[in-house]
């Protein structure tokens, strides 16, 4: 039997996955606009029309990814074996805080995305540490 508080975790994951991939793909422009700013987000639609059109079909193929990570997420959470949830939980934190080491290193020397960097990194390191606050109940729950 598994915990009671992977199926809530997975569930707001995937809500968030859900909501973020839908608006990357059908409402690029403002959520860059709202993320970054105006000036950054014109910056970042390209020059040229070829540009903006390669940016934008990457931008709604990850948005697309998201959305079916967000579903993947959802079909997960009804999953009962204790043993899958930790692994998963595991490699969820892993995942995380990849993407957090990936800015950190990465994204910092991007002039236009360096001031946004420390609010998402903050962002990737809170979805990591609700696993493991997971894992750590889990945990307890296995050796009481």
């Amino acid at each position: 039997m598994g915990s009671s508080g992977f199926p809530v975790i997975c569930l707001l994951h995937s809500v968030i996955a859900l909501t973020s991939g839908a608006m990357m793909m059908f409402y690029t422009h403002k959520v860059s606009v709202f993320g970054h700013g105006k000036e950054t987000a014109s910056k970042l639609q390209g020059s040229t029309p070829h540009d903006q059109l390669l940016i934008h079909t990457s931008d709604s193929f990850s948005g697309l990814l998201l959305f079916a990570i967000g579903f993947l997420l959802f079909m997960v959470a009804f999953v009962k074996d204790s043993q899958f949830q930790s692994f998963f939980a595991k490699g969820c934190v892993l995942l995380h805080l990849s993407v957090a080491f990936w800015r950190i290193y990465f994204e910092r020397n991007l002039e236009d995305l360096a001031r946004d960097m420390p609010r998402l990194v903050i962002g990737d390191v809170a979805l990591a540490l609700s696993w493991v606050f997971f894992l750590i109940y889990s945990w307890r729950e296995k050796y009481d």
